[in-house]
């Protein structure tokens, strides 16, 4: 998959509690090249996922309906 070339601009849910396990997201992109970036926050020189739109949307759906529990 080839990067985009715009900045991301990143954020972290408003639902992080800020004890370190939170993952970054850049919904900026989602637009203009159909990509969301995510990243761990603790890490943002690390590795980027470049998640397709329709996958993020699905994981946030599934997120919402408890799909994923601790």
């Amino acid at each position: 998959m080839t990067l985009p070339t715009d900045t991301p601009h990143w954020f972290t849910s408003s639902h992080s509690n800020n004890g370190g396990n939170c993952v970054e997201v850049a919904t900026n992109l989602a637009t203009t090249h159909d990509v969301v970036p995510v990243r761990d926050t603790k890490n943002p020189h690390g590795p980027t996922l470049h998640l397709p739109t329709t996958t993020y949307r699905t994981f946030l759906t599934g997120v919402r309906g408890g799909t994923f529990t601790p």
